[in-house]
């Protein structure tokens, strides 16, 4: 086990001490933000783009799909850099520089002229947005609850999934009026206004740094911690982490829904063109899955305290599973809307068990390096997505093939899930269940 940590130094603080309330609900409100204004580095938000790219620039569908595939490669081994630096510098500086750098990367792809251009475009897009504000922005809501950490999870996917949800169609509207480029330009200003000064004024790294405890509770009742006799949480190392086969179980599978979720956002105004359904009806689909996925995320907000995240899990792959099917059987615009409420439901699941299941398997203290590495391989795999099935609807001129043959994924992970998703009660009980 590892050593105790030692005792934070206190930090004064007249913003923390002036909160008439417990300031862990500011910090939750600085990681929805955090989450809505990493929309222009997701995936859902290029879909928009994807036509203009192959259009303006006289490139392929499946030229672009590997730059973006290269770029979210390269900004994926990124991320266990970031994930070091948050345990050590903490939240308030890398979400204010990271905000700054993805406005700057906004504006910056508003220039782009080549498929160099672009293939650096997508770099850091992906690292700043997908990658690192994201990481951040969930974790340090993470460090300010424990006990409660399901419910405020799911306060935050709710806020993040009906206004990052909502974003596709804003872009396609500010195409329509102003044209891509001078769009990257206003999603740019957009970050900076608002998420330096929210990252810069609002955020705190820890709650213990202020003589706070997670969750707002008294010093003498952590957590619940003395009325169970247990620990309020058990910390990881990295090392013990990497050791666990609950993690690689967890990762794979959460990597396996970023991958095939990424590869269907990325080509949805395609798929939904092949069906003869207009890209304003795909634009407007993302509004009942932003709603859905809300309203699934606080739910299971709620059941986080109650089933097991792991059970969550399977769900979602079940569920993913059942959309990637569907994508190619789109006959209607009812259709189509049933559709969107279908993925709000996994993604509501999906984005609810992201954001907890680490902290909640692994503890806060080394949370940084953990979530990084877990990151990298999510990211990595979310590369993975969009260049086979571009190349396989330039080759064999539809999606059904690919993304039905692809659902058979998920459904195996969704077994093991079950099987061999649960960690051990604490690292020590790991090495002494592997070392016999």
């Amino acid at each position: 086990m590892e050593e105790p940590a030692e005792p934070r130094p206190r930090r004064h603080s007249r913003l923390v001490n002036a909160s008439p309330v417990y300031y862990g609900w500011v910090i939750l409100a600085v990681g929805a933000t955090g989450v809505v204004l990493s929309s222009p580095g997701q995936t859902y938000a290029f879909s928009p783009f994807l036509d203009h790219f192959i259009h303006d620039l006289g490139l392929s569908r499946s030229l672009v799909s590997t730059l973006y595939t290269m770029g979210t490669l390269a900004a994926s081994f990124v991320l266990p850099f970031v994930g070091r630096r948050f345990d050590r510098h903490g939240a308030r500086l890398l979400i204010t520089l990271i905000s700054l750098l993805l406005g700057l990367a906004c504006i910056y792809m508003s220039l782009v002229r080549t498929a160099v251009m672009l293939g650096i475009g997508f770099f850091l897009m992906r690292q700043l947005g997908q990658g690192s504000l994201s990481l951040v922005s969930r974790n340090v809501v993470n460090l300010w609850w424990v006990r409660k950490r399901g419910r405020m999870m799911g306060l935050m996917g709710v806020i993040g999934a009906l206004f990052g949800g909502l974003f596709p169609y804003f872009i396609n509207t500010l195409i329509a009026h102003y044209g891509w480029r001078w769009t990257y330009v206003i999603l740019g200003l957009v970050v900076i206004g608002v998420m330096v000064p929210v990252g810069c004024i609002f955020t705190r790294n820890h709650p213990e740094d202020h003589g706070l405890h997670p969750d707002g509770e008294a010093p003498g009742d952590v957590g619940g911690a003395q009325r169970t006799g247990r620990p309020l949480e058990i910390n990881w190392t990295l090392a013990q982490v990497l050791r666990c086969r609950a993690f690689w179980v967890t990762a794979t599978a959460m990597s396996c829904l970023a991958m095939l979720n990424t590869g269907l956002y990325f080509h949805i105004f395609s798929v939904f063109q092949d069906s003869g359904l207009s890209s304003t009806v795909a634009a407007f689909v993302f509004v009942p899955i932003a709603a859905t996925s809300a309203g699934m995320q606080l739910g299971a907000g709620l059941l986080v305290g109650r089933v097991h995240p792991r059970m969550l899990l399977s769900v979602a792959l079940l569920l993913n599973a059942v959309i990637l099917v569907a994508a190619t059987r789109l006959t209607s615009i009812p259709a189509a809307y049933a559709f969107g409420v279908g993925w709000g439901i996994q993604s509501g699941i999906e984005g609810l068990v992201l954001g907890v299941i680490f902290a909640n398997y692994f503890g806060r203290r080394h949370l940084g390096a953990i979530a990084g590495v877990a990151s990298t391989i999510q990211v990595a795999a979310s590369a993975l997505g969009p260049m086979p099935i571009g190349i396989a609807r330039d080759l064999l001129g539809s999606y059904q093939t690919v993304l039905t043959g692809s659902a058979i994924v998920p459904l195996l992970l969704a077994v093991a899930c079950l099987f061999f998703g649960k960690p051990p009660a604490s690292p020590l009980e790991k090495d002494h269940v592997e070392n016999g």
